[in-house]
């Protein structure tokens, strides 16, 4: 759909006006289809701009600007390349008018006159699909202000605007800026570049210098952006004065640069990013080497970066490392010698204006200024004059798309601006090895370059340093870089020095640059790339030292087979079990003898047997617990030693009531030893037991559980479960309560005769077992730690062979060495002098 009116008629006379005849263009070339070129050529440093054509002040009032008359050269030299050389438009000839438009001063006259028709109308339509201007394509200016400016004016016609350097993110917006294209990558992408160069060289603590402008403005909230994402924080920010629209710095700005350097001189940061036209930075680069600024890396913006009037500053290498970001370079075959021959061209003395030259006028003064530049030009490569000669291919490849050209013809047809767009949106072509083509967004995607600043005359003063390519995002190659400092190493930018490993950071101010580091206690580890200002736990089984970075597996502790302590218990354990099953085996032979039966009968051999099976319960105190061994602990022992204790204890009543209280309650007694009282009492002692150990099993952990050692957090202790000790305690209750009471009745039959007198023996028992627990279980609850496990081994293994000595041992020493008191005649003796002794 073609373009729509879109001037309203109360400009008609103006636009009638601005539309007149530009006084000769810089450079013209009569052909079929005419392309426009607005460069800048010069910029005003002295006078004073007059926005009125008739009024225009002299060139010798302007200085040179090397870089725009070498991209309008390049523009000069792709349209004569095309007509002479390429199978492009064959039969077709290109043309073009180019204006200087000195800076930004002189934006709006060359669009309205490249608008303009033959007659240099610019007439109101309510639609321009079918209208033709003077020129079908523009190419430049180069600023993004500048383009912005032009651009609102050919939208309106939809007349194809391909701009060389412009950056600004606005013109992707296509409902603003609908007929632009660019041949550089956007805003954002460089910005990605300078970030990841920052990254690069790890500085993170920098200072932002931006122009008072719209440009200015932009990129510091764009910057500020990506430097958020990265970390980078902003040490100072300052905003440079713009002269406008004289360069005379009045002395009010002369204070603010004052200022502003000597805020840079006593910043921290030795890295500074200028976001700013050319023009204002040359008063601000004077006050530096004024004020003798040394030691800052300066990071320019692409719209300086290879500017050659401030390189021509030969002091600025005295002032630090010089690096930006700009377009890559790509050599155009023979351009450089077409150049310097067209420099060295002079116009016939007939074709120059009798009156003073004007911004649009070429003249000798000019060109010879431009003379000293030709060796750096030469040197400095085909940068942005690569964007601009690809551009004008861009147009050639839409114009020979367009008119329908075979290889050797072309039909000439009138272009109209907006089909000639739809056609340039849709080139793609390879250009001296590289692909030309536009996104969805109307920007070609051209790598782009880390340039450093050199001042050696006999190598190229704009050196690469590292490449950027925008489809990857991801700065490459970072090589060679010159470091003006003392020593020649990287400067450092940081508002903190790096922390060692194993230390996290402490913010110290509002900047997160800004940092103090404290080293990470034991038992925890930095890890940076989860958070670097916390210290993260060790896992429950691993350690770390003070400023750790990570944490290793504790010692694992338990029992172990080869320890002295633990052999010398199991030989204890062994020597019990061997004494038991030899006094197991001296009872059974004596079964029927008066000693037996008065220790207990056959409830001795479930006494000993229940010792014996407690005995081959001792090695699962030993070696790594597993859930087998722990239950085993907390279970089978148990039950079997509270068997032993239930045995004495009814053991010890049934003595005291036969010889004390059988007389008293003669019934009572008949139905105790009629339905087997003592059995009876035992089994519902056991069954108690397996009760309480059940629940307890229920309740708590019976697998293996493993805890810090409190003196010495390196080490795992590896026991059965946390609270062991109360398990131990609840265990144990039931015995303790038989013990004490076996004691309380073993105490009572004190005066019993000799051969039935056990207070001696179980008291022992039970006064050990009783303070051994209590003992165990006190240490436990105070302590951690293998010693415990030992200790409950020991007591567990002392406790049985006091049972098996302290009670049975006796009797064993008796049946062997005198069995003369093993007899019924000795037995019923002993008993009447005790019935005797009553009486």
């Amino acid at each position: 759909m073609g373009p729509q009116a879109g001037v309203v008629c109360s400009l008609f006379f103006l636009l009638q006006v601005l539309a007149m005849p530009a006084e000769n263009p810089d450079f013209s070339l009569v052909g079929d289809y005419l392309l426009g070129g607005l460069f800048t050529l010069h910029a005003n440093v002295k006078g004073t701009v007059h926005l009125n054509f008739l009024q225009v002040p002299k060139c010798k009032e302007y200085e040179v600007k090397a870089l725009g008359y070498k991209l309008m050269q390049a523009m000069h030299f792709a349209v004569e390349e095309i007509n002479n050389h390429s199978s492009l438009l064959p039969g077709v000839r290109l043309g073009y008018e180019m204006v200087d438009v000195c800076y930004v001063s002189n934006n709006i006259q060359p669009v309205l006159y490249f608008l303009a028709q033959e007659d240099y109308f610019l007439p109101i339509q309510e639609d321009y699909s079918h209208y033709v201007p003077r020129v079908v394509a523009v190419i430049g200016p180069e600023n993004s202000e500048a383009t912005m400016t032009v651009a609102h004016f050919l939208s309106l016609f939809l007349l194809p605007q391909i701009t060389f350097s412009a950056i600004s993110n606005d013109l992707r917006n296509k409902q603003r800026f609908p007929a632009v294209l660019r041949m550089v990558p956007g805003a954002d992408h460089h910005l990605q570049a300078m970030v990841q160069l920052m990254l690069r060289f790890r500085w993170n603590w920098i200072v932002v210098l931006v122009s008072d402008d719209d440009y200015g403005r932009r990129a510091s909230q764009l910057l500020s952006e990506h430097l958020a994402r990265n970390d980078i924080c902003v040490a100072l920010h300052e905003v440079l004065p713009t002269p406008q629209p004289s360069q005379v710095v009045t002395r009010q700005e002369r204070r603010r640069l004052e200022a502003i350097v000597d805020k840079l001189r006593h910043s921290s940061a030795r890295v500074v990013v200028v976001f700013s036209p050319d023009l204002v930075l040359h008063h601000f680069f004077h006050q530096v080497l004024r004020q003798n600024l040394t030691g800052i890396v300066w990071i320019a913006s692409e719209s300086w970066a290879i500017d050659l009037a401030l390189h021509n500053l030969t002091e600025l290498s005295h002032t630090g490392t010089f690096l930006g970001i700009t377009t890559e370079s790509v050599s155009i075959p023979g351009f450089s010698e077409f150049r310097v021959r067209r420099a060295q061209a002079r116009r016939p003395a007939s074709n120059r204006p009798s009156g003073g030259g004007t911004c649009n006028q070429e003249c000798d003064a000019c060109l010879d200024a431009l003379e000293s530049f030709n060796t750096i030009l030469t040197l400095s490569g085909e940068r942005v004059a690569y964007s601009v000669y690809s551009a004008v291919y861009a147009v050639a490849h839409a114009l020979h798309s367009l008119l329908g050209c075979s290889q050797t013809h072309c039909p000439k047809e009138v272009v109209y601006p907006w089909r000639l767009l739809q056609e340039i949106r849709k080139v793609n072509f390879t250009l001296l090895g590289h692909h030309i083509f536009f996104d969805d967004q109307g920007d070609l995607p051209m790598p782009l370059e880390v340039i450093q600043w050199h001042w050696n005359q006999s190598q190229n003063p704009f050196q690469t340093i590292a490449s950027y390519h925008p489809a990857q995002r991801q700065l490459k190659d970072v090589r060679g870089v010159s470091w003006h400092t003392p020593d020649g190493t990287v400067p450092v930018s940081t508002c903190s020095k790096d922390c060692q490993p194993g230390q996290k950071k402490k913010s110290v101010g509002i900047h997160p640059c800004c940092f103090e580091c404290l080293d990470c206690p034991p038992g925890t580890f930095l890890n940076k790339t989860e958070d670097e200002f916390d210290c993260q736990p060790c896992p429950s089984n691993e350690w770390s030292h003070r400023r750790d970075t990570s944490c290793f597996k504790r010692q694992l502790t338990f029992l172990q087979w080869h320890n002295a302590p633990t052999i010398f218990v199991v030989l204890l354990a062994a020597l019990g079990f061997l004494g038991t099953l030899a006094i197991l085996a001296i009872f059974w032979r004596h079964l029927q003898t008066p000693m037996v039966r008065s220790a207990g009968g056959p409830m001795c051999f479930l006494i000993l047997t229940s010792l014996l099976v407690a005995y081959l319960m001792v090695p699962v105190y030993v070696g790594p617990p597993t859930p087998a061994t722990c239950l085993c602990r907390q279970t089978f022992f148990t039950l079997c030693f509270t068997i032993c204790i239930s045995c004495i204890t009814v053991r010890s009543f049934q003595i005291v009531y036969v010889f004390k209280m059988a007389r008293q309650l003669p019934r009572t007694y008949g139905y105790w030893v009629r339905y087997h009282g003592p059995y009876v009492f035992v089994a519902a002692i056991t069954a108690l037991k397996v009760a309480m150990v059940t629940t307890n099993q229920v309740i708590t952990t019976t697998g293996p559980t493993a805890r810090a050692d409190p003196g010495d957090p390196k080490i795992m202790i590896l026991s059965c479960n946390p609270d062991y000790s109360k398990g131990l305690l609840v265990n144990t209750s039931l015995d303790l309560l038989l013990s004490v009471v076996g004691f309380s009745f073993a105490y009572m039959g004190k005066e019993l005769p000799t051969s039935y007198n056990e207070a001696k023996f179980i008291t022992f028992c039970m006064t050990f077992y009783f303070t051994s627990s209590i003992s165990l279980c006190t240490f436990m609850s105070v302590y951690e730690g293998v010693l415990v496990t030992f200790l409950d081994l020991l007591v567990t293994v002392l406790n049985l062979l006091g049972i098996s000595l302290g009670y049975f041992g006796p009797k064993c020493y008796l049946i062997l060495f005198h069995p003369e008191r093993n007899t019924p005649a000795y037995f019923s003796s002993v008993i009447q002098g005790y019935t005797m002794g009553r009486d």
